[in-house]
């Protein structure tokens, strides 16, 4: 991938068959400082394989036993790497290496569980609990291992699968039938630390000073001594933290342009040109409001809206390209849940939630290359590696803002007025947390114009005006996350606000739906 930062030696590899943790368990080897990366069951794993330490093979929805269901790539077990298979990826290391498989004679096993450990058998729950114990467990399958393959020994047994790990320790082969990575699972944490440490010998020196160190040589391998590069400048946490690793790289080769596309919160594009003002002349600020606005006129449909805004922002980075002259590489702050969320890491087995404006929404023919240094990185490790170049606080807690901008905030038709409704609930909302003291206990927070017009009494008559949602999360990552549980007054009070403040206003609405199954975002 253009631009990415080196990956480290003797990392391991995560072998995706769709499942909705894949990126979990990257994380959490991550949370350990062994470096991780996925790469889909389809794509070239022998290559991804190369220099690692060891490979974990994901869950999947699949059934092992259907026709055409993926199996083991066979590169796994012929780069005679340390394997841990989790799941789906425990059952394929069975069956390929001579055990059998049936379906589960109940409903399967969904969800918390007790396993039983077993005697010691030189497996990752060793030493974790006495034999005979009881751990709870996050389970999702509806097949399992009905044999164990030679050399194996069932190390766990729970009441949907009589195996529910099994090791063969001699060949350094693992297998859960439950999910570690899933914060329920009692010492989840502590069986992929061992992996990891114990079985692989992986490398633990992923840190924010060597990922800005590899990141920095990435980009100077890909640039060159000359070039110039154009990085689009939102000011949010992203576009920023590679502003500045691209400055450190390339001192006095980096050209900011922000987009002032009419899409942004208040007052947002004045406090992104404060904010990076020691850029000087390198810092360029284009009004293309209309551009953008005459792009999204008559689409409804969130794709459609996410292409359009893909499309003019890339137009209007061109155009100030050739106007700089000479400018043939195209900086962006993509990270890797952008890249997951829009199946753009070719994994071949993950669904695509949605496109984002610099991954999925990017035109065929682009005229400069890519250079995205973030794009291995998780939004935690973002705000890290930003502390690392010397960004203060203030910018790195910044909630999260979409590259669409508002228009993702504005389900269906985006037209003046409801872009300026959002604006403001959502400038209500924000001041409202930080006065409570939540800001900065909410991962991100937002309003959202509903397209919907409701039945209210203001002044004493009756109206009928549009509907505002609230939106506040809890997460570490990203990938799922929790509704924050505000105090009601803090609801209560914010209600009165925008109903009060936001002119053809009369109804707020608190959105308390987790990801998944809902996704951060409303669009």
């Amino acid at each position: 991938m253009a631009g990415e930062a080196a990956a480290p030696a003797a990392g391991i590899c995560v072998v995706d068959f769709g499942s909705q943790y894949t990126l979990l368990i990257a994380r959490r080897l991550r949370e350990l400082g062994v470096y991780s990366e996925v790469v889909g069951c389809a794509g070239d794993v022998a290559g991804a394989l190369a220099g690692r330490a060891g490979v974990i093979l994901s869950g999947g929805p699949a059934s092992a036993l259907a026709p055409g269901a993926p199996g083991l790539p066979p590169a796994v077990l012929a780069s005679g790497l340390p394997v841990l298979g989790i799941c789906y990826g425990m059952q394929l290391l069975a069956r390929e290496l001579g055990g059998e498989l049936e379906a589960c004679d109940s409903a399967g096993g969904y969800g918390r569980a007790e396993i039983e450990v077993a005697a010691a058998g030189g497996g990752l729950l060793d030493g974790l609990a006495a034999a005979g114990a009881k751990l709870a467990v996050w389970t999702s399958h509806g097949d399992r291992v009905a044999r164990l393959p030679d050399g194996f020994a069932a190390t766990a047994a729970g009441p949907s699968a009589p195996v529910m790990a099994m090791a063969d320790p001699k060949r350094r082969l693992h297998g859960l039938q439950f999910h570690p990575e899933v914060a329920h699972t009692e010492q989840g944490m502590r069986m992929l630390e061992r992996f990891a440490a114990e079985v692989c010998g992986a490398d633990r020196g992923w840190t924010p000073a060597r990922v800005a160190e590899q990141a920095a040589a990435a980009v100077r391998a890909q640039v060159g001594e000359q070039e110039r590069v154009l990085l689009g400048l939102s000011g949010g946490v992203d576009s920023a933290v590679a502003a500045a690793l691209l400055e450190r790289a390339l001192p006095g080769r980096l050209v900011c342009v922000l987009v002032d596309n009419g899409l942004l919160r208040e007052n947002e594009a004045a406090e992104v040109k404060e904010a990076f003002a020691d850029l000087g002349e390198r810092l360029v600020v284009v009004d293309a409001a209309a551009e953008f606005m005459a792009a999204l006129a008559g689409l409804d449909e969130p794709e459609a809206k996410r292409r359009a805004i893909g499309r003019t922002f890339i137009e209007v980075f061109e155009a100030e390209a050739a106007r700089l002259g000479g400018i043939r590489f195209l900086a962006q702050g993509t990270i890797y849940p952008d890249v997951v969320e829009s199946a753009g890491d070719g994994a071949g087995a993950a669904a695509k939630i949605k496109s984002h404006h610099n991954v999925g929404g990017l035109p065929a023919r682009l005229g400069m290359e890519l250079v995205e240094p973030l794009r291995l990185l998780f939004k935690d490790e973002v705000r890290r590696l930003g502390a690392e170049l010397g960004l203060p606080a203030a910018l790195l807690e910044r909630h999260p803002f979409p590259g669409p901008g508002l228009a993702v905030r504005v389900p269906g038709e985006v037209t003046a007025a409801r872009l300026e409704t959002a604006r403001r609930a959502d400038s209500i909302f924000i001041a409202e947390l930080r006065a409570a003291g939540w800001h900065q206990k909410v991962a991100q927070a937002f309003a959202v114009a509903l397209p919907v017009d409701t039945v209210g009494v203001q002044g004493d008559g009756r109206t009928y005006a549009a509907a505002v949602a609230l939106r506040a999360v809890v997460t570490d990552d990203f990938m799922t996350a929790a509704a924050a549980e505000l105090p009601q007054e803090l609801l209560a009070r914010t209600a009165t606000r925008i109903c009060n403040e936001v002119p053809g206003v009369n109804r707020v609405l608190y959105d308390v739906t987790s990801k998944p199954p809902a996704t951060v975002e409303w669009e």
